[in-house]
């Protein structure tokens, strides 16, 4: 391969790459914004994100914003990170949560994946010469930011909580969006400690705006190479559906014993899940808990059951197992969760680090 087809083809493989998603949008919504469905909190991953109906703290934000009622402090904090695509990606997780009053809470959470220093080869080659001082690096990075309220009904019990979100999305100078989308929740705790939620994310289906700016020659690369130049487009984000009911049992004033299946319903067609259609997917998954004087929790789940083609082509069932710890110490809650123990999915496996601090709490 000639030095000058080198640099046409490794500079629009690097965009493509991260383009793909918006330009297959314009014709199906399936996945779009994706990474708003990672999930927050190590608690939450060490339970296959199995948690919509027990959520209780700061998290709640993005999980269930019913579920911020529960919140016990006055005050709460909440930060994790994590690696994917062996640290090539990170993910992150900001979230504040406050008490209104007695039957109302308010936060706010933020989360963030990107992929950094992606190298730009653009300008590598100049008349012939290569020169590597002439090599930028860009990022691609998704952002998404919540607003999250909730509210206790009238029957006790009973609340029901929403999140307002923007999504920005940028990869380097070259294109941008920016979306707006709703979520409604509701959660329902009975008197025999029987929980059951309701979550439906970007209920009005979510809007983002794509633009792009590319130069002259940025779009001649895209010519040469047989490639269209990306348009100005608007990607939607179809509803879905999370259901969810928790059970927990408490013995002998020491240990206890939380289990809770979730029901992922998404709405943009058929998807490699467990129970699908040609218009829904459903993804059930189930989390355990087991909590020592509610100072130590050890955390189990089963999530992401899917087909996947073996070495002789031929489908079998996979599945993502996931194990979890925490500790809580006075006002601050340390997590651990690592997930897909045993390489029994094709997804690669990933630690996860979340941090919770209460402050002024209530008596």
């Amino acid at each position: 391969m000639k030095l000058s087809q080198f640099k046409y083809t490794f500079f629009v493989v690097c965009i493509l790459v991260f383009f793909n998603q918006n330009l297959l949008a314009q014709s199906t919504p399936k996945y779009s914004n994706e990474f708003l469905s990672i999930g927050v909190g190590a608690r939450s991953f060490g339970m296959a994100n199995s948690v919509v109906a027990s959520v209780d703290d700061v998290t709640a934000g993005y999980w269930n914003p019913s579920g911020l009622i529960k919140q016990k402090e006055k005050l709460q904090i909440s930060f994790m990170h994590s690696n994917y695509f062996s640290g090539i990606a990170n993910y992150d997780y900001l979230g504040i949560s406050t008490q209104v009053n007695e039957k109302s809470a308010l936060s706010f959470s933020m989360v963030r994946f990107g992929v950094d220093n992606i190298p730009n080869t653009l300008d590598l080659i100049r008349n012939g010469q290569i020169n590597y001082d002439r090599i930028t690096s860009f990022s691609s990075v998704d952002y998404g930011f919540f607003v999250s309220y909730a509210q206790k009904a009238l029957k006790n019990g009973l609340s029901f909580g929403g999140s307002a979100k923007i999504v920005h999305r940028q990869a380097g100078d070259f294109a941008s969006s920016w979306g707006f989308g709703v979520d409604m929740s509701s959660r329902y705790e009975s008197k025999n400690n029987w929980t059951f939620a309701l979550l439906a994310r970007d209920i009005t289906t979510t809007f983002n705006a794509w633009s792009y700016d590319f130069t002259a020659a940025e779009e001649e690369i895209f010519l040469q190479t047989n490639n269209e130049i990306p348009q100005n487009s608007i990607e939607l984000t179809l509803p879905k559906f999370i259901f969810g009911v928790a059970k927990k049992m408490n013995f002998n004033n020491k240990f206890s014993l939380l289990a809770e299946m979730n029901l992922d319903v998404n709405t943009d067609g058929k998807r490699n899940t467990l129970l699908k259609s040609d218009l829904l997917s459903g993804d059930p998954h189930l989390g355990l808990e087991c909590g020592y004087k509610e100072i130590v929790f050890l955390r189990a789940g089963v999530g992401n059951i899917q087909q996947q083609m073996d070495l002789n082509f031929s489908d079998q069932w996979t599945f993502m197992p996931n194990i979890g710890v925490g500790v809580k110490f006075k006002q601050v809650v340390l997590d651990y969760a690592l997930s897909d123990i045993g390489d029994q999915s094709a997804a690669q496996y990933s630690h996860v680090f979340s941090v919770r601090a209460s402050i002024n709490p209530t008596p």
